[in-house]
């Protein structure tokens, strides 16, 4: 779907593209010194960072999930961050703190703010859902506007500021749900299955081989804020900014596309920030892809990863067995593609 007016991505000396390609390469080759496969997760942690969103990951434990975000993170240099999510965690101990500290010289008493870990460049929230609610959220702020408020004052995090976080499924043992309002601000949710029989061996190998192989940077700050402007410089056509609302829409109002056996199984369906996050994903696909432009096609990638977590299915849909990913693949195949 080409368009004349796509946006002229050359920059400088070297076309961003072409720069992204060799940088994708070199990412892609240091995080194989340790990860084996997952090519189409990391894709996915790409896509949020060039996007300036969030990835929530999902699957049981020992799948490498913390492991794989510290890979990347180590891959693009940035400044990074853990903090293991507990039942006794408190809010404090991931914003920070104010403490009593005393002038040296003068001796008076006064309130210091120490930074906590989520003062970084990329925070891998490990084990998410096994904080309680009042923990996670705080998280809200941090994820949305960019910033953290402690003793009446407001503090803004690093740029860019990226929030990898993993979970375990919600039957595993000692898990709390995540808050709607928690969910909703990641832009991805993206699952991580079991390894095919080959993969599996090359892991076993690499364990048992126990040598240490260390990540060489490829990509620094710089490089991404550059990346993430020219990623908000995709053109995105009408007919396509209208195809991303038929999508969301019909997550709420089934029944005006014509599925009507789709109503009784979505309680809400997904919200506005679906909608931007639709068109960002859709904006870094296209980058990866080496286009100007976004396409319908686009859009139906990042679909998935994007809407999975935003419809709420009702008892009826859960007693049938139906999946978000049944409900996101229907809707797909019955919104007209421009």
């Amino acid at each position: 779907m080409a368009d004349d007016r796509a946006v002229d991505l050359t920059a400088g000396d070297e076309d961003p593209i072409d720069e992204l390609a060799r940088l994708r390469v070199g990412i892609t080759e240091q995080v194989g010194r340790v990860i084996v496969g997952q090519q189409r997760v990391i894709e996915d942690l790409l896509i949020g960072l060039f996007a300036q969103g969030h990835c929530l990951f999902i699957g049981v434990p020992g799948l490498g999930k913390t492991l794989l975000v510290h890979t990347v993170a180590r891959a693009m240099d940035l400044d990074f961050s853990r903090v293991q999510f507990t039942p006794d965690l408190m809010p404090s101990d991931i914003t920070g703190t104010d403490i009593l500290d005393a002038d040296p010289e003068t001796g008076e008493r006064c309130y210091r703010f120490v930074p906590g870990p989520i003062f970084a460049n990329v925070l891998l929230s490990d084990e998410i859902n096994r904080a309680p609610p009042k923990t996670q959220s705080a998280l809200l702020q941090a994820m949305q506007e960019r910033q953290v408020t402690a003793g009446g004052r407001t503090y803004d995090l690093p740029d860019p500021f990226f929030v990898l976080a993993t979970q375990n499924p919600i039957e595993q043992e000692g898990t709390y749900p995540l808050p709607e309002a928690q969910v909703d601000r990641f832009m991805l949710k993206v699952k991580i299955t079991y390894p095919q029989r080959d993969e599996e061996r090359k892991v076993l190998d690499l364990a048992l081989d126990g040598t240490s192989r260390p990540i060489q940077p490829v990509l620094g700050p710089d490089e991404v804020l550059r990346m993430q402007e020219v990623v908000r410089m995709i053109y995105i056509d009408d007919q396509v900014k209208n195809y991303i609302l038929d999508v969301v829409g019909c997550t709420r109002d089934p029944e005006k596309f014509g599925r009507k056996n789709l109503a009784p199984l979505i309680d809400y369906g997904a919200s506005p920030r679906a909608s931007i996050y639709l068109g960002l994903g859709a904006r870094a696909i296209a980058f990866l892809a080496g286009r100007g432009y976004v396409t319908p096609q686009d859009v139906k990638d990042v679909a998935y990863d994007v809407l999975r977590h935003r419809i709420i299915l009702t008892y009826e849909a859960e007693a049938e067995e139906t999946t978000p990913e049944n409900v996101i693949e229907t809707i797909l195949s019955t919104v007209p593609v421009p």
